[in-house]
């Protein structure tokens, strides 16, 4: 039944309007040859045009706006306009135009210039679309007609992009220079992208020369500007010019399983290995290559002795345009530590191989190496006093078996437990703790502290595998056996190796967390603290950390605070990535992030980035 009450009713014969009706029909019926019909719409308009004693067209209207449209859009006032302090109290908009829309991303850096020839950089930190119009498009009817129209009306809605300033640039005598925001732009300023390679680098303060890292990237695209060759490339301060290198003020490399973190830390690490990089050593009067220790748990980086077969020649000639260093390393020699029951075998690198082992010498110095992970401090206590007796009595190139021997005289447990020294419980406790070490110390081969000019050589790489060692305890003994005595040489004011003390040296440690976690115990406090210390001593010693690792949350946060530069790749662990400290607008990324993408968190050397790695390794990568 109808609803439209009268209306149903209208009769179109009815006389109401006969007057109006009567024109109507007069003005609707011809008369032609065959005889009287209504005439149609285009009858009608035939007839008025005869009518009509003018020839003229309708004029012709000229809409193309004069000028070209330039930039991305214009600062927006609508919602405020403000440059703080207080960076959250900052309000910076841009609306973008309809053309620009479709190539605008989070992340990207766009210029906003001032009146003179400053220009504010900012990056582009949120995107949003606004209603032009007061309508409601939550709807049947509109949400069915946008569905049969199959476009979108961009002219309908707002584009605004919500900017966050990072610096203003300026040029002083001719250098382009940045400072702190501290200017507002004009309403309706032009905004266009950053594309000079100049004004990226100095608005993000990244240096012109020094370590390769990596090319910038936004959302994991390379950035691009018009220059030869046009991708920005990412480098660390590597001279003493702005304070010290950033490779003495350590490095850690972050990232999950297949994310690429041993083949971008193996192209980091061939950089610093360049023929034409040399630090000066402590008296000032020679400069000297830096050396790499690497100890290697997956048997990977030895294979930086040999060239990479699938780098081409035009890759090659890319990577000198861009003074990359690339290329096996020929002084590479693979240390292998002598291990009852474990023997070296590999063919997946043409490096030298030597073998040594840890003379047990090398325990006087760091009792902790064989005090276990449970020794409380009365007990290392006892274990100190018991190997200065011990050399006292052997000499200090006595053994481990000769120390076993040692430990099994009741006479000597019976005398330190009368005389109040030693507890015979506390004795017999650090007896137990004290044994299992036969397979590490004293093997047949020769110490390494007799192979100190071949382990520790300026511009060559010594990898220390322990791949083949199949016991977790053993390897932590080797690993920091070595390190301990790196460290100690460095730190020393009296040192027995000038090899070690005068040779800059970069000291990697892959899978570092295996070494380096907080332990509440007397080991862990003293593998701690002498790390800790070396860090702090680093830039004055010549000696950087290189720590790579999967789990970074297990890294003891005394050494983890003195890491300058951590470089963030793939992570999947919650923990993990909350752990290296990088900010919120970059660690919700890396959860996303492909193989080979990074971020790079360097206070000291720039703002914090994001990066595409190299495609292919810069040495040989199995």
């Amino acid at each position: 039944m109808s609803d439209l009450g009268d209306f149903t009713d209208f009769d179109g014969d009815d006389d109401a309007d006969d007057g109006n009706e009567a024109d109507g029909a007069a003005a609707a019926t011809t008369s032609t040859a065959d005889g009287e019909g209504t005439a149609t719409d285009a009858d009608l308009f035939d007839a008025a045009s005869d009518g009509d004693d003018t020839d003229d067209d309708f004029a012709a209207m000229d809409v193309t706006p004069a000028g070209e449209d330039h930039g991305v859009g214009v600062v927006s006032a609508t919602e405020g306009l403000r440059i703080s302090e207080d960076g959250e109290e900052t309000e910076l908009r841009a609306y973008v135009t309809v053309e620009n829309r479709s190539d605008v991303r989070i992340g990207k850096y766009l210029l906003v210039p001032y009146l003179d020839d400053e220009r504010l950089f900012c990056r582009i930190t949120a995107l949003e679309y606004a209603q032009e119009f007061r309508a409601d498009d939550a709807t049947e009817i509109h949400a069915r007609r946008a569905m049969r129209r199959g476009d979108i009306d961009e002219q309908d809605f707002k584009f605004v992009a919500t900017l966050d300033p990072v610096a203003v640039l300026y040029s002083e005598d001719g250098e382009l220079k940045r400072r702190m925001t501290d200017r507002v732009p004009k309403p309706e300023t032009v905004v266009r992208e950053a594309t000079d390679k100049s004004e990226i680098k100095t608005g993000l303060k990244i240096p012109e020369d020094g370590v390769f890292l990596g090319h910038l990237s936004v959302g994991g695209e390379k950035v691009e500007t018009a220059a030869d060759p046009p991708t920005i490339d990412y480098r660390l301060k590597d001279d003493y010019d702005d304070g010290d290198p950033l490779v003495f003020r350590h490095t850690l490399v972050a990232g999950g399983t297949g994310s690429g973190k041993t083949h971008s830390a193996k192209n980091v690490l061939r950089q610093y290995l360049a023929e034409d990089r040399t630090y000066p050593v402590e008296d000032g009067a020679r400069d000297v290559s830096p050396g790499l220790v690497m100890f290697d748990p997956q048997d990977e980086y030895a294979q930086m002795h040999d060239d990479n077969p699938d780098l081409d020649d035009a890759f090659a000639r890319r990577l000198e345009r861009e003074g990359i260093a690339h290329g096996g390393v020929d002084d590479t020699i693979a240390f292998v530590p002598k291990v009852d029951g474990a023997s070296y075998a590999t063919s997946d690198h043409r490096a030298e191989q030597v073998e040594f082992t840890i003379p047990f010498s090398m325990v006087h110095e760091n009792p902790w190496l064989i005090a276990g992970s449970s020794l409380n401090g009365n007990q290392y206590n006892a274990l100190r006093l018991l190997l200065n007796r011990f050399s006292r009595d052997y000499g200090p190139d006595g053994t481990y078996q000769q120390f076993k021997t040692f430990l099994d005289d009741p006479a000597l447990r019976e005398e330190l437990d009368e005389t109040g020294r030693v507890h015979e419980a506390t004795f017999n406790a650090v007896k137990r703790r004290a044994l299992g070490f036969d397979g590490i110390f004293d093997q047949d081969a020769r110490p390494i502290t007799e192979r100190i000019h071949e382990f520790v050589r300026a511009g060559g790489v010594s990898v220390v595998p322990t791949y083949h060692i199949n016991n977790s305890r053993t390897t932590v003994t080797v690993v920091l056996a070595l390190a301990a005595l790196i460290v100690d040489q460095k730190l020393s004011n009296d040192p027995d190796y000038e090899r070690i003390k005068h040779t800059p040296l970069v000291l990697g440690l892959d899978e570092a967390h295996n070494f380096l976690s907080e332990v509440d115990s007397v080991q862990g406090e003293q593998i701690i603290g002498k790390f800790t210390e070396a860090a702090k001593q680093g830039r004055k010693e010549r000696l950087g950390l290189f720590l790579i690792t999967q789990d970074p949350q297990d890294i003891a946060d005394p050494v983890f605070k003195q890491i300058n530069t951590t470089v963030v790749l793939n992570l999947g662990d919650d923990d993990a990535i909350s752990a290296v400290n990088i900010p919120a607008s970059l660690e919700q990324k890396v959860p996303y992030m492909e193989k080979g993408q990074k971020v790079v968190y360097s206070p000291d050397n720039s703002e914090p980035v994001e990066l595409v790695g190299l495609s292919k390794c810069l040495t040989n990568h199995e």
